[in-house]
């Protein structure tokens, strides 16, 4: 197990990580808190317009999903497994208000909200911040949090052979 956690902890990305770090997780902290405040315009309101099932509990559910792992990834702790529930987050959301847009019709019973356009140029345009953030939360789950993080210092602290 101690294995396990120091390759999960380990990371030689570079200093510059703590950018994207610093993006991820400002970027999702502000969308699930959100999901509180304004619960009917990006909350259960918004989950049950696509329509997401059982709205209220999913939306609070994501909310604090991405409250906590972004604060995690912007603190730099656990960030590998605070990646994984931001990109199926990101994905679902791709497919269930994305795809939509770019087929310009509903899609597996989702709905289509109103865009100026629609097609690729529509989708490309509306999924700008979705690709951002799945990509860059595919990035930390890659290499890790960098050396500016608690993965880092956590990880040095632990003995060389620790299996």
């Amino acid at each position: 197990m101690q294995g396990f956690l120091s390759r999960l902890l380990a990371t030689n990305a570079p200093a510059a990580t703590l950018l994207i770090r610093a993006v991820v997780g400002i970027v999702f902290v502000g969308e699930g808190v959100q999901k509180f405040i304004y619960p009917d315009i990006v909350g259960a309101g918004r989950f049950a317009k696509i329509p997401i099932p059982n709205p209220e509990a999913t939306a609070a559910f994501v909310g604090v999903a991405e409250t906590v792992c972004g604060l995690l990834i912007l603190f730099g702790l656990l960030t590998r497994i605070a990646a994984l529930p931001l990109i199926i987050i990101m994905l679902t959301a791709i497919i269930t208000t994305k795809i939509p847009i770019l087929l310009g019709t509903e899609w597996l019973g989702f709905s289509l909200r109103k865009v100026s356009y629609y097609g690729v140029l529509g989708f490309l345009h509306e999924s700008r911040t979705d690709m951002a953030m799945l990509f860059s939360s595919i990035f930390l789950l890659i290499v890790g949090a960098g050396p500016w993080s608690l993965d880092a210092k956590l990880a040095w602290k632990r003995p060389i052979n620790d299996e």
